[in-house]
């Protein structure tokens, strides 16, 4: 979750930095812009930010954790043998 939301924080970043360099011509107006429109510019960068998070948390679920059940069941299988390697977990994960 930290590393999905340091990627959206430096997304937003680089992203508000671009509009803004973008939008030099408003520079005179900058002034009335913030003091008419804070709140909405505030919270359209604050919906950015969680909507990108989510979206990285997803991703980084689905990347990294799409192999995981089909390992934990070889893992399941391979305690349920007589030969299993680890005898001593063999008790604990039964109960």
């Amino acid at each position: 979750m930290a590393n999905a939301a340091f990627l959206s924080a430096l997304t937003v970043f680089l992203l508000v930095g671009w509009i803004a360099g973008e939008l030099r011509f408003l520079a005179p107006h900058k002034a009335i812009l913030f003091r008419e429109h804070a709140p909405l510019i505030g919270g359209a960068i604050l919906i950015l930010f969680l909507n990108l998070t989510a979206t990285f948390y997803s991703v980084a679920r689905w990347f990294f954790l799409r192999d995981t059940g089909r390992k934990l069941l070889h893992i399941d299988r391979q305690l349920a043998t007589d030969d299993a390697v680890i005898e001593d977990l063999r008790s604990y994960l039964k109960s």
